[in-house]
């Protein structure tokens, strides 16, 4: 039974083409050689490293601004007009009370091999949402 074409080509190629690539590098252009140890190289790529964040910290502390006076005191600038809508809201649509309910769950064993569960408490509001009374809704107690 005859072969293929591709098969004997093949076969013959491969061991050819690995020696041709294997001749053409060499030990000293793949790893040159020279007089630093593995330390030495160690030691100047962690330098370079630490010299790189230290470039850093001093590009960052030059970007860096002081404060401005509306930072130091909240009571201007436009997170105090957040604050002043934000007390508006809530004036108009006041929060109602939500009770919260404690329940506690006695020892019990729970599921086919009978764990035992020790006693909690667990803490969960009476309304699933938050309500919020309508614009001049009473919300004060009768």
């Amino acid at each position: 039974m005859q072969r293929p074409w591709t098969n004997t080509t093949l076969s013959l190629a491969t061991p050819l083409l690995t020696l041709a690539l294997a001749g053409c590098a060499s030990k000293d252009t793949l790893l040159p050689p020279g007089d630093h140890s593995m330390l030495d190289l160690w030691r100047v790529h962690t330098s370079s490293v630490q010299g790189a964040e230290a470039r850093l910290s001093e590009a960052r502390q030059q970007v860096r601004r002081p404060l401005s006076v509306a930072d130091e005191h909240p009571s201007s600038g436009p997170r105090a007009d957040l604050r002043q809508r934000a007390q508006v809201l809530n004036q108009q649509f006041p929060r109602l009370p939500n009770p919260d309910l404690v329940m506690y769950v006695f020892p019990h064993l729970a599921g086919e091999e009978s764990v035992p569960v020790p006693g909690y408490s667990t803490v969960f509001p009476l309304y699933r949402h938050v309500p919020y009374a309508l614009p001049g809704e009473r919300v004060e107690d009768y």
